[in-house]
């Protein structure tokens, strides 16, 4: 079994031969934070000269402590089943520590099975049981033996919570000899002002930087923005008392967060200790609602497009595939982004010999990777694709491997020793090198093209792949739409003639759809009803001030810049005659759905003659029979196909059709 390092049990059962190296062991584990021990992949540990005694069958069990162990993890202790764990198992093969397989065919000797399924084996009362029922057969046995209790623990996620850095809040705690005290003085407890921040020594965070803040022995990590932004919500209801966070009375007023919005990595943190905070004041009587937020929308990722390129690499005589082996390691690339290409090559040659041969001016260089045409050269094993368009491909001399193997220079795409590259879609991250600069989007079509685009991709739920096909789509829409208010050689085309049944028809249908849309959060569809309703006014030839302007409010949420715009633009035209300086779209009242305007009032009827289709008419829905035989007698087609002949009867069928029996 293994313990954590800093339990005090430690001290009471070390032995006096195994004393040295345990102090030494658990003095390197008091250097290394919680995070280095949970990401630490080399195996370190001691054996403790102690043995526990298994409960069951009275086999004395060595137990040994590692820094894989965390005493706030559980109970700080694990009794290791090395075929069935991995970090079990290679702890023990490192340490050549007896592994009993209770897996039987299930372990291979040479790595471990997470297997759940096995029936177990050299298990004393538990052989023949399925390993994923053993659990809590053992449970109940303790506590039938009075050796023990079932329990659930529970770990908040807490590992980005502190931060080595200068802003945050601060922790209002002082540190008097290693221990942590609570801050005595004024609180809030605020950031001093600097003139400039960087590390502190020895590792620490900026604010050890500080004289006046080490003199106090404050702690000088700070929390993360969700700390503080997790229950601020509550202070902008009454953001200048002074007696409390929250008049009890203002927050009973106002409630609860109508609507949150976060992505879901976004709200492991910040939506779970807002939630945290509610409960506790909830719980305390200060807030009467145990959840911040009435409703949670999580929008979907924009995801990016990486590229991964195969090589055949020579080993001696045969010929073996090595996948996703590209240029560099950290290693070639730490530079800062000041540096110029000459220096690079300087510094390091071997990757001069890369770049020979290709145009010098396409390079650039800047964090920590250099990029060349359409792909990157970077310090992961990957490259992508560039966000900026018409560049040619690059040479794939570039990609040359100089760490753990020889590779052959001058890689070409026609040679031997280059494999068919491949492109997956993951997460859009600058980690990962896959970055769309929105800027260079923007550049060329317009930030409101750009944000329509996005919201037009999908439901804002899903996980969308970012690609750049459909944007003309929506650009030549805003232009279309703009064409309703204004021509290239005219100028402003709006008039303030009063709008038709048809027209209003349009307008009224479009505001109910916009804003079922937009309450809904289906800005896809709400985009689409737009691109209707504008080609629809564009077919009518609609250019009156009464349907366009509410339109433009309509808009406004979805293409501001273009919105407001032509909104100044439309005040020219305005009934009070002349610009209303000063006035904004952001100003204007929301246009409000009348029912009238989209009631049907009349039909297209098909109108035959003797059971043959001949013509339509439009007639209105409340008509009577006199009233349809009288109109079907004046229209002219009608007249033709009865040859001056007088219909024997005329069936009209309210709501479907017209038949002309002749």
């Amino acid at each position: 079994m293994v313990i954590a390092p800093e339990l005090e049990l430690v001290d009471q059962i070390k032995s006096a031969t195994q004393a040295t190296a345990v102090d030494e062991y658990i003095t390197y584990v008091k250097s290394r934070s919680e995070r280095e021990r949970m990401a630490e992949k080399k195996i370190t540990g001691v054996f403790t000269g102690a043995y526990a005694i298994n409960p069951f069958d009275g086999r004395e069990i060595p137990i040994w402590i590692s820094e894989y162990v965390l005493a706030g993890y559980g109970t700080g202790a694990i009794m290791a089943v090395p075929c069935g764990d991995e970090r079990d198992h290679k702890f023990a093969k490192h340490f050549n520590i007896s592994i009993t397989n209770i897996i039987g065919s299930y372990y291979n000797g040479e790595e471990a099975n997470p297997t759940k399924e096995a029936v177990l084996e050299n298990s004393g009362f538990l052989n023949g049981i399925v390993m994923k029922g053993a659990s809590d057969i053992v449970i109940t046995a303790l506590e039938e033996r009075g050796i023990g209790t079932r329990k659930v623990n529970y770990k908040m996620r807490d590992a980005a919570f502190s931060r080595q850095r200068y802003w945050g809040e601060p922790f209002p705690i002082t540190w008097k000899e290693g221990i942590a005290k609570e801050w005595k003085g004024e609180l809030p407890l605020v950031l001093p002002d600097v003139e400039k921040y960087g590390p502190g020594p020895d590792g620490e965070g900026p604010l050890a930087n500080i004289p006046e803040w080490v003199a106090q022995e404050l702690e000088t990590n700070t929390m993360p923005g969700y700390a503080g932004s997790s229950w601020y919500f509550l202070r902008y209801m009454d953001p200048h008392n002074n007696e409390t966070f929250c008049d009890r009375k203002i927050s009973d007023y106002w409630n609860q967060v109508d609507i949150y919005i976060g992505g879901t990595e976004h709200a492991v943190g910040h939506l779970l200790y807002s939630r945290m905070w509610t409960k506790v004041l909830y719980d305390l009587n200060l807030i009467g609602f145990d959840e911040p937020y009435k409703r949670l929308v999580n929008q979907g990722m924009i995801t990016g497009k990486s590229y991964f390129v195969s090589f055949i690499r020579e080993i001696k005589d045969s010929v073996e595939y090595e996948e996703e082996k590209l240029l560099t390691t950290t290693r070639y690339f730490s530079y800062s982004d000041k540096i110029t290409i000459d220096e690079v090559y300087q510094k390091y040659p071997e990757i001069k010999a890369c770049f020979q041969g290709i145009d010098q001016s396409k390079i650039e260089i800047g964090g920590q990777r250099i990029r060349y045409g359409h792909l990157f050269v970077d310090t992961q094993d990957r490259f992508t694709e560039g966000s900026m368009r018409g560049y040619v491909a690059v040479n794939l001399d570039l990609f040359v491997q100089f760490d753990d193997f020889e590779w052959e220079p001058n890689l070409t795409e026609n040679g031997d020793r280059y494999l068919q590259g491949r492109q997956i879609v993951e997460k859009m991250s600058k980690s990962k090198f896959n970055v769309e600069n929105p800027d260079d989007i923007i550049e060329s079509y317009g930030a409101d093209t750009f944000r329509m685009y996005e919201m037009f991709l999908g439901p804002v739920e899903m996980s969308k792949p970012w690609d750049t096909k459909g944007i003309e789509g929506v650009h030549r829409f805003l232009k279309k739409f703009w064409r309703l208010f204004a021509d290239e050689t005219k100028g402003l085309i709006v008039t303030n003639e009063e709008p038709t049944p048809e027209e209003l028809k349009v307008l009224h249908n479009t505001i109910k759809k916009i804003e079922s849309d937009t309450e809904r959060f289906s800005f896809n569809t709400g985009v689409s009803g737009f691109m209707i309703a504008t080609n629809e006014l564009t077919d009518l030839k609609c250019h009156k001030r009464k349907i366009l302007e509410p339109l433009l409010i309509l808009l406004a949420p979805y293409a501001p810049h273009i919105a407001e715009e032509l909104y100044a633009q439309l005040r020219q035209v305005s009934p009070n005659g002349g610009d209303l300086e000063g006035a904004s779209i952001l100003n204007a009242t929301y246009p409000t759905f009348e029912e009238k305007y989209v009631i049907e009032t009349s039909k297209e009827y098909p109108v035959s003659i003797n059971g043959k289709l001949r013509t339509t008419m439009n007639l209105s829905l409340d008509a009577e029979q006199p009233d349809v035989e009288k109109k079907i007698l004046e229209n002219e087609i009608v007249q033709k196909w009865l040859e001056g002949k007088q219909p024997k009867k005329i069936i009209y069928v309210k709501n479907k059709m017209i038949n002309v029996v002749v």
